[in-house]
């Protein structure tokens, strides 16, 4: 993406945002159909941190990109922004129904309560050999692939890695063996719901005309990976074993006030939301940050010496985290490059003034970490990789809330602290044992699905240090 020069127009009280008005029947959506990512970039090149566009007829969506705008909506009035019914969460819901994702008000308040221990720090420090051991068995199997001359997927093996982790911690099963179909079940999703998100009504379409051949598509992706998920309880429930994870925690919960359990539908619903966003957002950063890695080969050496320095060839534990400064900002500069929820949504209940422009009741809302990412009044030089952004220093220099790769506010990712911990423990691991190089030739853009993906994948080859 080109780099984003951004008019800041200034605003009055009680108008609203400039933006185009596209076709006069359907708006923009044609222009966000071709490439929704690429229309943010330039509707905030021509428009400035805010912008109204016109979807269909009258119906109106607000962008804005400022980190002022970001705080407003996500933490100082929250409450007037939620997820529902915001038409992407509604789409969402027949994936992962109201789990923590799609849920708002005092049923998610209940949930994140619920499922908050799992990923406190000290259970979180548990799972650091799981993530370690489990890379290095990939490793071994690379050995062997890599030796043919044969390049490795990396988007496809960092999905797998961080599936199978994410199973055994959370869930404490080995979902090696399932990895391929729930991948390539989720990657369907992923595109078929992105490509619905894009659509005039497309909520009606999934919940009212099930006939319609993409609407059948969809769902017999999703009975796939429901059919993992429904193994995961099948099989705990056959051995009634305790394990103390999340997987017991959801099954042992019950209602303060009623005595009653998860019923069978809430609890796939938060298996389901957490095994799909406990690896995809991490699959997604770890692979934008080894190809970032393989073009600038100045960060992959300071990575490198670092790794030398601080584990000097041993495996990467959650106690060296704190010294491995460097691998910390290279994870934190690729987030910031290529952040996986380049989009986050939300309804506004009552109308609002977001940074002096005035936005109805019942309008939508996207905020854009992406855009607020590669912001030049933020983050000077946009487009060039740099994980020294991210010294304490500069760090501290910045808005809180030009960094938002997890959200913010009250409903930040509850697994985020797991995600950074996981990518650094497996980038460590990776990173001192090879470096990676892409195919040379290989077309890499960013995929604005429900998540950013690798459009053609990252075909790289496994190279020896010093090679």
């Amino acid at each position: 993406m080109s780099s984003l020069v951004v008019k800041n127009p200034a605003p009055a009280i009680q108008c609203y945002p400039p933006g185009p008005r596209g076709h006069w029947l359907t708006g923009t959506v044609q222009r966000w159909r071709e490439n929704s990512l690429k229309y943010l970039c330039e509707l905030t090149q021509e428009y400035g941190d805010a912008v109204r566009f016109r979807f269909l007829l009258h119906w109106y969506g607000y962008i804005f990109s400022h980190p002022d705008h970001n705080k407003y909506v996500l933490q100082d009035n929250n409450h007037n922004f939620t997820k529902l019914p915001h038409p992407t969460f509604l789409l969402l819901q027949p994936l992962v129904g109201r789990g923590l994702l799609t849920n708002d008000g005092d049923s998610w308040l209940s949930q994140r309560r619920l499922i908050q221990p799992i990923f406190h720090r000290r259970r979180i420090a548990q799972f650091g050999a799981i993530m370690t051991e489990a890379t290095e068995a990939m490793l071994d199997r690379w050995a062997t692939t890599a030796g043919a001359g044969r390049p490795v997927d990396i988007d496809h093996e960092m999905t797998a890695l961080t599936m199978e982790i994410v199973g055994k911690a959370l869930f404490s099963i080995d979902l090696t063996g399932e990895c391929d179909a729930v991948g390539q079940a989720f990657t369907a999703v992923n595109k078929q719901l992105a490509e619905l998100n894009t659509r005039p009504f497309s909520v009606f379409l999934v919940r009212c005309l099930p006939f319609l051949p993409e609407v059948r598509r969809l769902m017999a992706n999703i009975a796939v990976l429901d059919d993992v998920v429904g193994k995961i309880v099948q099989e705990r429930r056959a051995t009634g074993q305790k394990k103390d994870d999340l997987l017991d925690m959801l099954m042992e919960a019950r209602d303060e006030e009623t005595g009653q359990g998860m019923g069978d539908k809430q609890l796939r619903d938060e298996i389901m939301t957490l095994l799909l966003a406990g690896h995809e957002t991490t699959a997604n950063t770890l692979s934008w940050t080894f190809y970032l890695l393989s073009q600038h080969p100045e960060a992959n050496q300071k990575l490198q010496a670092e790794l030398a320095t601080v584990l000097g060839g041993r495996s990467p534990t959650v106690d060296d985290l704190p010294n491995l400064t460097y691998t910390q900002m290279v994870v934190e500069e690729a987030l910031r490059f290529y952040p996986p929820a380049y989009g986050i949504a939300r309804t506004v209940v009552a109308e609002d003034e977001i940074g002096g422009y005035h936005v109805p009741a019942g309008s939508v809302v996207m905020l854009s970490p992406y855009l607020t990412h590669h912001h030049p009044d933020f983050w000077p030089d946009p487009e060039r990789f740099d994980p020294e952004r991210f010294r304490p220093e500069a760090v501290a220099a910045r808005p809180r809330y030009a960094y938002i790769p997890f959200g913010g506010g009250p409903r930040q990712c509850i697994g985020s602290h797991f995600a950074l911990t996981e990518a650094q423990l497996i980038l460590a691991t990776i990173a001192q044992r090879c470096r990676l190089e892409l195919v040379p030739g290989h077309p890499v853009e960013p995929d604005p699905l429900i998540t950013l993906r690798p459009k053609y994948g990252l075909p790289m080859r496994r190279l020896e240090i010093g090679d």
